[in-house]
């Protein structure tokens, strides 16, 4: 049972990785019509919780862009840790 919990979070860290790769990738092709496009406020919509939550440990005039990277590099952490842990296992 543990390892099944173990690829369903991988699982859900990458969904969530890929969506904030995708959110950058519009933001930069868009540029500032990127709250127009559908899929990018899908995209914002699936991130917003766990942005805020990185939000919330940064100083408050961290910018947008640096909150996202720095989510995106702790959800690549988080992926590595839970693949080495069901190796373990």
């Amino acid at each position: 049972m543990l390892p099944f919990i173990i690829s369903a979070l991988r699982a859900i860290i990458e969904m969530l990785g890929l969506c904030l790769l995708g959110q950058g990738l519009l933001y930069l092709m868009a540029g500032q019509h990127r709250h127009k496009n559908p899929i990018y406020q899908f995209f914002a919509l699936i991130t917003r919780r766990p942005q805020q939550l990185v939000a919330r440990l940064l100083p408050r005039n961290t910018p947008s862009p640096l909150s996202a990277a720095l989510l995106l590099i702790l959800l690549f952490a988080i992926w590595i840790a839970l693949a080495w842990l069901r190796k373990l296992l």
